[in-house]
């Protein structure tokens, strides 16, 4: 299958051949939900914390004697039920790591490049490279290509364009991410995913079986 290629004031300027087995597939949407959960779940610390009864500070004396005053019982000042007293089943640090196959993880990045080509929200660049590292350029191709209000994922080679980095940051509706390392939050997480010619061969390359 062919994808059309558009210069950065926004003509076509040719096709490029892609595989029908990476951006022409059956888009296998539970597989998706399955590893962006995965990624989600990674990126969480699990650092969170709370102090039950024995860790509180304090508490260890009987604040009144058992019979006799005509109040309820207490055995400690530190208990759940009162002011500054532990907390009950409170979180502890644990790890939400979850790990997903290669060959699922492929299959879900698959999944979602062939949703992005067949709903049009795939757009191949010829050449994305900047002589300068101003954001007033960048935004202006991105107003040729009709895409300053969108929320992009932009795919990049190895060979990544520092100036188109330094340009691209203060944009918040733009995330630049190298293309062997997009994830499938990456690809998924935007309107349209624009790719450097370039990049389109090494991303398919990367994720064929």
């Amino acid at each position: 299958m062919k994808l059309n290629i558009k210069d950065i004031n926004g003509k076509s300027v040719g096709d490029v051949s892609v595989s029908e087995d990476v951006f022409g597939i059956e888009p296998n949407l539970p597989v998706v939900r399955q590893a962006i959960l995965s990624e989600l779940n990674n990126m969480r610390q699990g650092t969170h914390s709370a102090k039950n009864r024995a860790m509180v500070n304090g508490g260890g004396k009987k604040p009144w004697k058992q019979k006799g005053r005509g109040v309820a019982r207490a055995g400690t000042i530190r208990s759940p039920l009162w002011k500054g007293g532990g907390t009950v089943f409170g979180p502890e640090p644990h790890s939400y790591n979850h790990k997903l196959s290669k060959k699922l993880s492929r299959l879900a990045r698959k999944s979602v490049l062939s949703s992005k080509v067949s709903d049009g929200d795939l757009l191949v660049i010829d050449n994305l490279k900047l002589e300068d590292h101003k954001t007033s350029r960048f935004f202006t191709i991105l107003k040729n290509l009709n895409l300053a209000d969108k929320k992009l994922t932009v795919l990049i080679g190895d060979n990544g364009n520092r100036n188109l980095d330094l340009s691209s940051r203060n944009l918040r509706n733009v995330n630049l991410v190298n293309s062997k390392n997009a994830s499938t939050y990456d690809l998924i997480d935007c309107e349209v995913l624009i790719i450097d010619r370039d990049s389109v061969h090494m991303l398919s390359d990367s994720l064929k079986d």
